[in-house]
Order: C-alpha cells, then sequence, then structure tokens
C-alpha cells in the first residue's frame, strides 16, 4: 500500500477523533465517545478489514504500554485493604456470578471468559470523569482509584487464562504452554531490565544527555514499539508484553521524566485504540439486535453495581458511598475488549458474541458519564426506596433552650480537620467529629475524641452526632460535591447554625455559599496570599544588597559575606 495512502488515512482518522472528540465534550460527554463514534462512522470508509485488525491490536499494546507507565506497585500498597482486598474479591465475585449464570448455556471455559469480560471496568473513562468533576480525592474516587488498579493488575492473569482457554490450546501439553509463555515473559522482563536499569542509565547518566527531551521520548517510544514486537515473535500477546515493558519503564530511575515526555504520544496511543475499537461495531447489527444489547446492558449494570456495593460495604463503606462507588463503576472497560479480541482469535468466542459485547460496552461507556454525575442522587434515592423513606426528609431540630453551646460538629478527620479540632480544644470547646473513613477511629480513640463513623450528609447521622446541641458546624472535607450536600443537609435540619466550610476549589465557593455556608474559606486565595507573605518576608530587608542577591539567586552564605561587619 502506497505510505502516503496510509498518511491520509491516518490524518483523517484522527481529524475525525479530535471533530467528534470536541462535539462529544460540548455535550457533556467524555472525548472518548468521540473517538469510538468516528471509528464506527469514518473507519469503515478508510480501512481495509486487515488494516483495522492490525491498528487494533498495535492500539491495545500501545494503551497497555502507556498503563504499565503509570502502574506503580507502591502506589497500589498505598491503596492499602481495598485496593489488594476489595479489588480482588470484586474481580473473583463477578467472574463467579457470570459464570454460575452463562454456565448452564455454554461450558465452562467460555463462562469464564465473559465472566472476565465483565469483570473490567474503564480505567480511562472512569478515573478522567472523576479528575474532571473534582471527585478523585473523595471516598468514592479514592475507592474507586484502588478497585481499578486492582482490575488493571488482573489484566495480565486474565489475558493468559483466555489464552489457555482457546483451541490451540486445549490441543498442547497446557503445563507446557504455561511455561512457555512464562519464560517468554521472563525472558523478555529480564532483556528490558538490563536495558532500563543498566544500559540506559550508563547512556544518559550524562547531565547534558538526560536534559534532551528528545532522547528520553525515543527510548519511550523504542521501549514500546519493540516490546509489543518482540512479544509478537515469541508468539504471546503483544499488549501484554508492552504492558511488562510499560511497567518496567514506569519504574526506572527516568520514570517521572519519561511520564511527563511521553504525554502526547499517549494521547494518540488512546485516540487510535478507541477509534480501532468503534471500528468493529457494527451499526446494522447494532439496530437488528437493539433488543439483546439493551438487556445485556441492563443486567451487566445491576450485577456490577451490586458486586461493588456488597464489596465495598464488607470493607467498611457507607451505603450510599459503597453504592454511588458501584454505580461508577457499573460499565464494562476498555481492557475488555483485549480479552474480547484474544478470544476471537483463539476461536473461542463466536463473532455474534462479541459484536454483542463491543455494543454493550460502548452503550455503557456513553451512559457512563450520566451515571457519574448522578451516581451520588441515585444511590440516594435506591437507599432510601428500599428503606421506605424520604430521601432527604426531616423536621428542622428545636433549639435547646437554657442548655450552653459548647459543642462544635466537624466533618472529616483529614489533616485539615485534625487542625480544626487541636484548636477548637485549645479554646476549650468540646469538637463532635463525623467521619467516613474507619481508619480515623484510632486517631480518635487515642486523642480522646467523640467520633461518629458516617456520611455527614445523611439525616440518621446527624442525628445521631447530636446537630441540635451543636453551636456550629465545621465542614473539613476535600470533595466539594460532597461538602455542598453535607451544608444542604445541615442547612435543612438546623437553620441558624452557622457553618463554616473548607472549599479547595475557587470555581466552587457560589455553590456552597449557594448552599447555605456562612463561612468559606478559599484554599486556592488563602494558599495564595501565605505564598505571597512568605515571599516579600523573604526578601524584606534593610539592604538594598541583600535583596539583589536574594533575587539573583545568591547562597545565604554570600548574602552575610556581603554585610558591613561591625564597626566598619
Amino acid at each position: 500500500m502506497d505510505i502516503w495512502f496510509v498518511v491520509m488515512e491516518m490524518v483523517m482518522l484522527l481529524g475525525g477523533a479530535f471533530l467528534m472528540g470536541a462535539m462529544a465534550q460540548r455535550l457533556g460527554q467524555s472525548p472518548i465517545l468521540g473517538y469510538l463514534l468516528t471509528g464506527t462512522i469514518v473507519g469503515p470508509l478508510l480501512f481495509n478489514p486487515t488494516a483495522v485488525n492490525n491498528i487494533s491490536e498495535l492500539g491495545v499494546a500501545l494503551l497497555l504500554f502507556s498503563i504499565g507507565l503509570e502502574f506503580s506497585f507502591k502506589q497500589l500498597l498505598k491503596m492499602g485493604r481495598m485496593a489488594f482486598g476489595g479489588g480482588t474479591l470484586q474481580v473473583a465475585l463477578t467472574i463467579l456470578t457470570v459464570t454460575l449464570i452463562t454456565v448452564s448455556m455454554i461450558d465452562l471455559p467460555r463462562a469464564l471468559t465473559l465472566g472476565a469480560i465483565v469483570a473490567l471496568s474503564s480505567t480511562t473513562v472512569v478515573l478522567r470523569l472523576l479528575v474532571d468533576r473534582m471527585e478523585i480525592d473523595s471516598v468514592k474516587g479514592r475507592t474507586c482509584l484502588a478497585i481499578l488498579l486492582m482490575q488493571d493488575m488482573a489484566m495480565v492473569p486474565l489475558v493468559l487464562m483466555v489464552s489457555f482457554f482457546t483451541p490451540g490450546a486445549v490441543e498442547m501439553n497446557i503445563g507446557l504452554h504455561i511455561l512457555k509463555i512464562s519464560l517468554s515473559l521472563i525472558g523478555l522482563a529480564g532483556v528490558f531490565y538490563l536495558l532500563l536499569y543498566h544500559l540506559a542509565p550508563i547512556l544518559l547518566s550524562e547531565a547534558k544527555l538526560f536534559a534532551n527531551r528528545e532522547l528520553t521520548v525515543l527510548l519511550s517510544i523504542s521501549v514500546g514499539f519493540g516490546a509489543a514486537w518482540a512479544a509478537h515473535k515469541l508468539h504471546i500477546s503483544p499488549a501484554l508484553g508492552a504492558f511488562v515493558a510499560g511497567m518496567l519503564l514506569g519504574e526506572s530511575p527516568f520514570a517521572t521524566q519519561i511520564q511527563a515526555d511521553i504525554g502526547s504520544m499517549r494521547i494518540i496511543m488512546v485516540t487510535l485504540f478507541f477509534a480501532s475499537v468503534g471500528m468493529q461495531a457494527k451499526p446494522l447489527w447494532f439496530i437488528k439486535h437493539i433488543h439483546w444489547i439493551a438487556s445485556v446492558s441492563a443486567i451487566v449494570l445491576i450485577l456490577k453495581t451490586g458486586i461493588v456495593y456488597g464489596v465495598a460495604r464488607i470493607f467498611s463503606l457507607e451505603s450510599r458511598q459503597a453504592l454511588a462507588t458501584g454505580i461508577t463503576l457499573s460499565q464494562i472497560g476498555e481492557f475488555s475488549f483485549v480479552l474480547a479480541a484474544t478470544a476471537r482469535r483463539g476461536g473461542l468466542l463466536k463473532d455474534d458474541i462479541v459484536d454483542l459485547i463491543i455494543s454493550v460496552i460502548i452503550v455503557l461507556m456513553f451512559i457512563t458519564p450520566y451515571l457519574i454525575a448522578n451516581a451520588d442522587a441515585i444511590a440516594e434515592r435506591l437507599l432510601a426506596f428500599v428503606q421506605r423513606r424520604k430521601p432527604v426528609a426531616g423536621r428542622p431540630f428545636q433549639s435547646v433552650d437554657g442548655k450552653p453551646f459548647n459543642r462544635v460538629l466537624v466533618v472529616g478527620l483529614g489533616p485539615s480537620g485534625r487542625q480544626v479540632v487541636q484548636t477548637l480544644v485549645a479554646q476549650h470547646l468540646e469538637p463532635v467529629i463525623v467521619d467516613i473513613n474507619p481508619k480515623n477511629r484510632e486517631y480518635a480513640r487515642q486523642h480522646g475524641l467523640h467520633l461518629y463513623l458516617g456520611d455527614a450528609s445523611q439525616e440518621d447521622i446527624l442525628t445521631h452526632a447530636d446537630l441540635a446541641e451543636m453551636c456550629m458546624v465545621v465542614v473539613t472535607i476535600p470533595d466539594p460535591h460532597a461538602a455542598v450536600r453535607i451544608v444542604k443537609m445541615v442547612r435543612r435540619l438546623r437553620p441558624g447554625v452557622p457553618i463554616a466550610v473548607r472549599c479547595r476549589y475557587n470555581r466552587n465557593i457560589a455553590d456552597l455559599k449557594e448552599a447555605g455556608a456562612d463561612i468559606v474559606v478559599d484554599e486556592e486565595i488563602s494558599m495564595g496570599n501565605m505564598l505571597s507573605r512568605q515571599i516579600v518576608d523573604y526578601l524584606k530587608d534593610d539592604s538594598g544588597a541583600v535583596v539583589a542577591c536574594r533575587l539573583g539567586g545568591q547562597t545565604p552564605e554570600l548574602i552575610d559575606d556581603m554585610r558591613p561587619s561591625p564597626g566598619f
């Protein structure tokens, strides 16, 4: 094929992805949905089937390489029990549940494959939406991140499992097949370990070489493409090889700079991958089988929401937060395309089943932005329906006449909340704390603090925390959306009580004031003021020479040398 024809096709595909992604963004959707639509609409007009398959496989490898760059065992360890315990349990329970549902209709290997496909959620879509909505630091955001990291980690064994179930793997000795793949991966990882941890540091040890951004970019791209090619030659998944290489590169001494340098390339990787996925969709098939697609999508949504909710509750997450987390992770993820493609190539799943899977994934990705935006409200309504109560109903508290008010309700026991509590105690006020993190119980016990474990946006929690006896409410949590809900609930139950709120982002000040907050502390403005004062204090000096030296970046020793000696 003429190289310029290929260039034209790539320009058309990426240009279409830009236009459709921008349109999706304007409509409040994730740009990823625009990339999918681009592949569906534009792809068949530009590419032949062989090119579609090649681009899809390359896109998967590049995406997994970029994910591997961000994957960190240290980050996973910080997530604690929810990552290792909750994430593992969620994947295992989903596979088991789907297998039990489908094993009566298909054989066990195919049922397990479907379970593995359903078990994964969309890391790319969910994390991007949570960051855009400033919810990544919320309880729901941290829980989703922990589970998604474990799902990404589970991708490697799940690909191996699906590979073992293919007819070709069944015909050969399973033990030899496992040994071959294991040795191939170990060998590939060993080669890249020597390259990235021994050879590359020698080559880039000179400051001028490492400062050249072109070299680190070339290193990253060479490793990514080289790993995919090497894995293909070893007859293992190119995506798996790229993931291993990305993970090793992400742990190398140059990881931070490489992740920054490869940012633009990562955008192209994601765009190509989702566009190639959209090219696999069949609009006519979709319309003809819309009833099956809608039914399976609803079943998957309910099933995954329920499983994630149950897992989160096991790990002590409050009911509404657990249900909101389940709704957020109810879709099927981009890595499921990898499993479906592996199963199709190996003859494990028929074309109609794979087309159904792809259609369901696309449908769930389309509705995910709406689900995440309304996850908390949906969770509140569902729980209210189950408990047969009004979601936010309740009559206002009556003030306690004649009783001294010296108690302050503090919502959140993070670093900000602890500082507030220490100040209140020093002023002989009695803090009463509401926090949703079970880990803070030990801190409260050690310091003799009265802590209620629960979600402060819930009427029952505020009732048990004696809101009627509080002289003030202080909300210190970083999640602006949760803070708005808490302020609204407190204001509804205690119309006259003063409310002070921490506001992490300037853009949320109006929302908090509209909700009923009396005092809103803007972190961005406060930080700017503090930074400005310290800069001025540092530069302020009676000697103009000292100021000039400081502005010129001179060391304190040189400044001292320039001061006139006593008696001069």
